[in-house]
């Protein structure tokens, strides 16, 4: 059974002392034992911030000012250092957002599951072994009895952050934090995680706080949400309150954010007699060295066609490991094809960036998934656009400014962020400047590699609102790729099915709603969260 958890008045700031900067204000919220709490609300809102604090954990830079924080009878700001070492990994327990970076990749899943109540001495090893065994099960994970005895990289994602739950609850914590846990995971991994930690949770009567910006997955996790932003509370409520009747302006527009819009462009065009802006003739591609037949190693992508028109917007969804990021890779002529040809309107387009003309290189851009590693952290933000503007428009002086400041204004950003670094920037920022960036070339085609995946959800639609405009204003063409489907529906004119590499249908705008489609279109469909409460359970009951 999991603790009362009262948080008051907690206060944290960051800055060096004489500068600080409170990040969260004076917050207060209480959860009773065995319910789950969500914090919610865009990126640098507090969320994260908030709910490490209740482990008494600041991050760097960052300092608990006052407040109080108490897990059943303890006050956890008053723990010395040995008692918060005692007290996280036993009674509170941390579910982190990537599981893949939480785990040591030398060591066996079974070491480290068990590792915390070894600890914690709260079971023997052969006992803490059996006990992690049942875990497995509760957690629906294949091979339950002997999937410890592998190492990370030899399961998938969503087995990953699931093994990760175990560790977590193999304590028996009496809250749980659940921090982004399935923002990393396709929409199908999503549900089944989604269900395995309801499930446990439930049955387990854990309290438990879950960070998130998906209100669609909130609404099937939690029983309390607490909206957040700029780390002052602005709205707590039951969910079921939250989602039907939201008293709080931001709260609307958060919720306004999450339901699916359709960005219809005028750009959109038939398939007439017009020349392809884009062709893809029988693509195969993959990685590895190749044999002497020119097949790769590994094969990734097999017998691919594909014609995009010019201001068409095509979409390209599948789960994890379909070949939707190769297919962008080998069109932007990162990977070469081991079969197959690309036609950029109607003339050959050669396999390798080093093969490519300047003018060839220019009319094709992509727009990574993670604009963190995307972005040098080195260079600012002026010097990042200035580059392509250098390169492709030999621009300087007066020219090379102004044209900076046309790009900054046509992806809403204000002039003063020119002289910033990246790590100065917000993640929607930064995604702004992937697309300044790409937009600085001209280009006639822009391939979108999941660029909306990793924003919050207000972010995440002002980018799609952004794509759809510049679609519009400029008559581009995408290529976007995506494993949600509500996503690729809002912004696209087609949607291309993959699956294992290989392209199962094409769905047309105004056959969206019409059916039948492709089983897994359907599956995948139907593993998108609905913004409803029951959502989950219907689709446990139909599984």
């Amino acid at each position: 059974m999991g603790a009362h958890v009262q948080v008051s008045a907690l206060r944290i700031e960051a800055g060096a002392k004489g500068a600080e900067q409170t990040i969260v204000h004076d917050l207060s919220f209480s959860i009773a034992p065995g319910e789950v709490l969500a914090l919610i609300g865009e990126s640098g809102s507090g969320k994260t911030t908030t709910a490490l604090a209740m482990m008494a954990y600041a991050r760097s830079g960052c300092r608990i000012a006052s407040g109080s924080v108490r897990i059943g009878d303890t006050e956890v700001l008053a723990l010395d250092e040995a008692g918060q070492r005692a007290l996280r990994g036993r009674r509170v327990a941390y579910i982190a957002q990537s599981a893949a970076a939480s785990f040591n990749p030398s060591r066996s899943i079974m070491d480290q599951v068990v590792e915390p109540a070894l600890i914690h001495a709260t079971a023997t090893r052969s006992d803490a072994e059996a006990k992690a065994v049942a875990l497995f099960r509760e957690l629906a994970l294949p091979n339950p009895d002997t999937i410890g005895s592998r190492y990370p990289h030899q399961v998938s994602g969503g087995q990953l952050q699931r093994l990760m739950a175990a560790m977590a609850l193999i304590t028996d914590p009496e809250l749980v934090i659940l921090d982004e846990p399935t923002t990393a995971l396709d929409v199908t991994t999503q549900i089944e995680v989604l269900r395995a930690f309801r499930r446990v949770v439930r049955e387990r009567r854990t309290t438990a706080v879950y960070v998130s910006h998906d209100l669609a997955v909130v609404a099937q996790m939690a029983d309390h949400i607490l909206v957040l932003r700029d780390g002052q509370k602005r709205e707590l409520g039951a969910t079921s309150q939250i989602l039907a009747a939201p008293s709080h302006d931001y709260t609307q527009k958060l919720l306004a954010a999450a339901r699916p819009k359709v960005r219809q462009s005028s750009a959109c065009v038939a398939a007439t007699a017009q020349t392809p802006l884009l062709e893809v003739r029988q693509l195969s591609a993959g990685y590895g060295p190749c044999d002497r037949q020119g097949q790769p190693k590994v094969l990734i992508l097999e017998d691919i066609n594909l014609t995009l028109y010019r201001g068409q917007a095509i979409g390209v969804i599948g789960e994890s490991g379909s070949g939707k990021t190769t297919l962008a890779r080998a069109i932007a002529g990162l990977l070469s094809p081991c079969r197959g040809e690309l036609l950029l309107q109607g003339q050959p387009l050669p396999p390798t960036l080093q093969q490519r003309t300047k003018e060839e290189l220019r009319r094709v851009q992509i727009v990574f998934q993670m604009a963190d590693t995307a972005l040098n952290p080195s260079q600012t933000i002026e010097r990042i656009l200035a580059r392509p503007l250098q390169f492709y428009r030999g621009l300087s002086g007066e020219a090379l400014q102004r044209r900076i400041r046309e790009l900054l204004d046509l992806v809403k950003l204000p002039m003063a962020v020119a002289g910033r670094l990246p790590g100065g920037l917000s993640g929607g920022q930064k995604q702004r400047v992937n697309f300044a960036r790409a937009l600085a070339a001209e280009p006639d085609l822009i391939l979108c590699d999941e660029i909306t995946s990793a924003l919050d959800t207000v972010v995440g639609a002002a980018v799609l609102d952004l794509i759809a405009e510049l679609r519009r204003d400029l008559g581009l063409s995408y290529l976007f790729i995506s494993h949600d489907l509500h996503t690729v529906r809002s912004v696209c004119d087609e949607i291309v099915v993959m699956q294992h590499g290989r392209k199962l249908a094409q769905v047309a705008r105004a056959d969206y709603e019409r059916g039948p489609h492709h089983p897994y279109y359907e599956l995948l469909a139907r593993s998108v969260p609905e913004l409803r409460q029951g959502w989950l359970d219907e689709q446990a009951a139909a599984a």
